[in-house]
């Protein structure tokens, strides 16, 4: 994969609206983010509405075949049945005040929580961007508190003694030691990423989606790129895959065997038609899925 051999980022179909937070079931079915509504599509590319809860973006599957999804409309961590009805929400608050725009989660298997992150209203002049823990009995608690440039994907180890986090509008991936769940060291940096060349078409570096695979390699989807970038456990970039879509936006592993990578994001430069690419990277991804129930 990373030999230099060119893989073809291959076009499974056109969304009317820039697509993001991919995620695949235990049945194989894999979801997208679009617009206001959730789509459910198979790996050859078809495709139907699963749910429109409103803003959905990050999403991950749990053990009951239920929906944990950030939905910034809702200003909530949104919890959709097995056939996509909208059900009690997960959290609406931290510590008493109320979520901004939740962006992106990774699942916390062993012990039932999830980790999001909440960059809404961050930016480097106001970077109010933050991480929350949602633990088994539903209590959120916060993980990183401000200082944060837009926190976007983020992604826990299988061991779980690591947390990433990309923080898009410092082009660069964040690192966390988890000493318990919820509860994390101080942020270090872990790679600092490529940045954009015009001359090639590519209109900004912001890192958004992560996914790992089963060696703790680090896929970056790298919005305005055009790419997808491969970070070593050491955070050395391993080799760039081209994504297809220019304003790449999230990354997960599927298909039958886990060595398919698919890729959403915008098509164009405009916030206008979004598309679903696979990659088959001949590498096997690490599943953020627990065991059906």
């Amino acid at each position: 994969m990373l030999d230099g051999t060119q893989i073809e980022a291959i076009h499974l179909f056109t969304t009317p609206c820039y697509s993001e937070g991919v995620v695949f079931d235990h049945k194989g079915f894999g979801y997208l983010s679009e617009g206001p509504r959730i789509v459910r599509f198979t790996v050859d590319g078809k495709h139907e509405t699963f749910a429109t809860p409103g803003r959905p973006n990050g999403h991950k599957i749990l053990a009951d075949g239920t929906h944990v999804v950030c939905d910034g409309s809702h200003h909530a961590m949104i919890h959709l049945d097995v056939d996509g009805t909208m059900l009690d929400p997960f959290t609406t608050e931290c510590e008493g005040k109320a979520l901004r725009g939740p962006n992106d989660v990774t699942l916390d298997v062993p012990n039932g929580g999830f980790y999001f992150t909440d960059p809404g209203g961050s930016n480097l002049d106001n970077p109010i961007g933050t991480v929350h823990y949602v633990n088994s009995q539903g209590v959120t608690y916060l993980v990183d508190e401000g200082g944060l440039g837009f926190p976007n994907g983020i992604v826990l180890t299988p061991d779980g003694k690591m947390l990433y986090l990309a923080e898009s509008l410092s082009n660069r991936i964040l690192a966390y030691e988890v000493k318990a769940p919820g509860k994390v060291g101080p942020r270090s940096v872990f790679a600092e990423l490529p940045v954009k060349d015009p001359e090639l078409g590519q209109i900004n570096n912001l890192p958004d989606g992560i996914c790992l695979d089963v060696d703790g390699n680090l896929f970056v989807a790298h919005y305005g790129m055009r790419q997808v970038q491969v970070l070593s456990p050491k955070g050395e970039l391993l080799g760039t895959l081209s994504s297809g879509n220019l304003t790449t936006s999230n990354v997960a592993f599927g298909g039958p065997n886990m060595d398919q990578l698919f890729v959403t994001g915008g098509i164009g430069k405009e916030e206008g038609e979004g598309g679903l690419f696979r990659l088959d990277v001949g590498v096997r991804g690490l599943a953020i899925l627990p065991p059906s129930e």
